[in-house]
């Protein structure tokens, strides 16, 4: 791999976590897959010869479970969900190069392979240990056959994750007061002979792969702390006859009926399903040893659940086996619904097939899950918040400017008008152009939405300024260079907007008069001149009504309601579909580390930070994100541009105290000077204020 800026020489491949063949797909499984699907639709439109691979997680104990449940066997419940899942990610657009499963012979080689290495280098050895048993039913428990209390946090464990607490990931023995899921017995733990993974061989190996790893920032930081506290060496191998068998050798004294754990295989699977691709297409096309044994660009999209697997486990393996290492893992918030958190036995999600079935198009979803947020903030869905995204920024943003500039050159050109792009406007698509690029760099998927969505709201602000409609008697010439501008805009805001939207930008593409597959296209086709021709253009987007809101929110009120009286109040999640966000979240998951550099008190004394109250605010025009307020301190009134223009209803914030840093260098944004710095927390701007009544301009000491 390198560390240039993409597009680089080298092939990528970009995954995203595997799902479990396990139960139904939600919007909170869904955000990962159209991340990654944006990420790497993004990279080919910089040029980057990238694939996009996946496939269904086929072993484990929950897929054992809920098969032994249902009286089938495991593999043909696995297959049955894999199934469904190939036919429902490319309704979302998901475009997958390959998309596999763990259980094929691809996949199973190669874990055998890899795993046979591991033991060769000397980093698998033999131990005994206390695995939990239920003598009622005469049989070991591997991972959700027994569940527990977590020895490190006390929240209820299920086998081999503490997923309603700390979310670590425990080993056999570990869980405490064990119960047996099966009679509900309690447990005993027995002693057992296991195979074990090395993992604290490679502590000095994970450090320097961290200091160089790129992505979110938890999943670069979290791991470090795994590391300080002393990394544990891993159990690979469980008690159960569903999954791929161990590769034994003739000393082996572990018992042969041993499968490796669910998640030694499943990571193999990106590499099992690159190969696959490349076999299909011939590695002339796509050299999938040059990825992964050599210098590919290896990016992972997960959920931040199994970011200790990504970043402790998995490069531990590869490079045990003498595999190439991820570039990058970007690890996604969790989602929930109307401030809870997703519940699969409340039936509290947004299922895939039900918002088809509503018949909203993808490519709103897509839309509203990548630039809601940041990659690795939780989003709260609601049907409200959904419609303001849509109504506001595809329908009122993207959709008004695209109708309404096309339609006038339609009219009165019956295209793109004879002349050139005007110098502003060029120098607008390359800026747009150039925030792509850094975005994607960044792995700032929101970023890459934002760009095409504001070179849009720059063309509203454009057409609006230059009166076209008045200027075709008086100025013809002018009139036609502003729609020219304007359609190439409109080009541009579609290319931009093709990795995040594909489908309503192909059908832009189309209006406009080009020929071929938009996806097909790169970001300096942006400057391209459009056809000169096109037919009249049809308006892309739809507004979503209030009625409709309402309706849809009733609809989810009332199933959640049914769902809490059937489980007569439990609260637990089940185990249908892998990655579920847990119940509880602890508050200091999605938290940056504390900065190790420190300062000296003269340094904080030369702050000068003040009590102050909100007298005005407005949005600043031409900015989607800045306002400008007025903040008294006492002495006087400060004029302050902040970045809260979407996180706040500015109409309710006059009257509202606040903290400012009052000895801020004054900048001017957006022609507007900023006089000081309000003082807010995390992403969403949680202003921060004070508790008594101190008096304004008070200082904060």
């Amino acid at each position: 791999m390198s560390h240039e800026d993409f597009p680089t020489e080298n092939p990528a491949v970009v995954t995203c976590g595997l799902p479990y063949a396990n139960g139904d797909l939600h919007i909170g499984h869904l955000r990962g897959y159209i991340g990654a699907d944006a990420f790497n639709r993004t990279l080919q439109t910089l040029g980057q010869d990238s694939i996009y691979v996946c496939g269904s997680d086929m072993h484990g104990t929950p897929v054992a479970v809920n098969a032994e449940q249902q009286g089938v066997d495991p593999e043909d419940f696995a297959l049955e969900w894999h199934e469904q899942y190939e036919e429902t990610f490319p309704k979302f657009n998901v475009d997958f190069d390959n998309y596999g499963h763990t259980h094929d012979e691809t996949n199973t080689e190669l874990t055998q392979e890899i795993v046979r290495t591991l033991d060769d280098e000397g980093y698998v050895y033999e131990k005994e240990i206390q695995v939990a048993y239920d003598p009622d039913a005469d049989q070991y428990l591997p991972d959700r056959y027994v569940e527990g209390t977590c020895p490190y946090c006390g929240e209820k464990a299920r086998g081999d994750e503490c997923d309603e607490g700390c979310q670590r990931h425990l080993e056999p023995g570990e869980v405490e007061d064990p119960t047996s899921t099966i009679t509900g017995n309690p447990a005993e733990y027995r002693e057992r002979t296991h195979k074990f993974f090395e993992v604290s061989a490679f502590a000095d190996f994970l450090t320097d792969f961290l200091d160089g790893l790129e992505g979110t920032s938890n999943a670069r930081n979290q791991p470090r702390q795994w590391i300080e506290d002393g990394l544990q060496d891993w159990c690979i191998t469980r008690d159960m006859d569903w999954g791929i068998d161990y590769p034994h050798g003739d000393d082996d004294t572990a018992g042969d009926d041993l499968v490796l754990y669910v998640w030694v295989d499943a990571p193999i699977e990106y590499i099992a399903s690159s190969k696959q691709y490349a076999e299909r297409d011939g590695t002339d096309a796509f050299d999938w040893e040059q990825v992964w044994k050599d210098d590919g660009e290896i990016v992972h999209i997960i959920g931040r659940d199994i970011i200790q697997h990504h970043t402790i486990f998995w490069p531990a393996m590869l490079e045990g086996a003498g595999y190439n290492k991820p570039r990058g893992v970007a690890a996604t918030g969790f989602i929930t619904i109307n401030g809870k958190g997703l519940s699969t036995s409340r039936n509290r999600a947004i299922w895939a097939k039900e918002y088809l079935d509503e018949g909203f198009h993808p490519d709103l979803l897509r839309y509203y899950l990548t630039t809601t947020g940041g990659l690795q903030q939780d989003v709260d869905f609601s049907w409200d918040a959904f419609q303001e995204t849509v109504n506001g920024e595809l329908v009122g943003t993207v959709g008004n400017f695209w109708y309404r500039s096309l339609l006038f050159a339609y009219r009165n050109y019956e295209g793109t008008p004879e002349t050139a792009v005007s110098e502003e406007v060029r120098e607008r698509i390359e800026a747009a152009i150039d925030e792509v690029r850094e975005n994607v760099n960044d792995y700032s998927m929101r970023g890459v939405g934002q760009a095409a969505t504001r070179l849009a709201q720059f063309g509203n602000e454009y057409i609006q300024r230059n009166e076209p409609w008045k200027l075709t008697d008086d100025d013809p010439d002018r009139a036609a260079q502003v729609i020219r501008d304007c359609v190439q805009i409109a080009k541009a805001v579609a290319v931009l907007l093709e990795p995040i939207t594909p489908d309503k930008a192909q059908e832009l593409w189309a209006q406009i008069g080009e020929d071929g597959e938009i996806a097909d296209a790169r970001l300096e086709d942006a400057l391209e001149a459009p056809p000169r021709t096109f037919d009249e253009p049809g308006e892309l987007f739809e507004k979503i009504e209030d009625d409709r809101v309402a309706e849809l929110t009733a609809k989810l009120e009332e199933r959640v309601a049914t769902a809490a009286a059937d489980d007569e109040g439990t609260e637990t999640e089940s185990d249908d579909t892998a990655g579920d966000e847990a119940e509880t979240m602890t508050a200091t998951e999605n938290i940056e580390p504390l900065l190790e550099e420190r300062i000296g008190f003269e340094d904080f004394q030369d702050l000068d930070i003040r009590v102050g109250r909100i007298e005005a605010a407005e949005g600043i025009e031409g900015a989607d994100d800045l306002a400008r307020l007025e903040v008294d301190i006492g002495f006087e009134t400060r004029q302050v541009v902040a970045g809260i223009k979407q996180l706040h209803d500015l109409d309710e914030l006059p009257g509202t105290r606040c903290v400012l840093l009052a000895n801020m260098e004054p900048a001017e944004l957006f022609g507007v000077e900023s006089n000081g710095m309000i003082l807010a927390a995390g992403d969403e701007a949680d202003l921060l204020t004070t508790h008594g009544d101190a008096a304004l301009g008070e200082k904060i000491q």
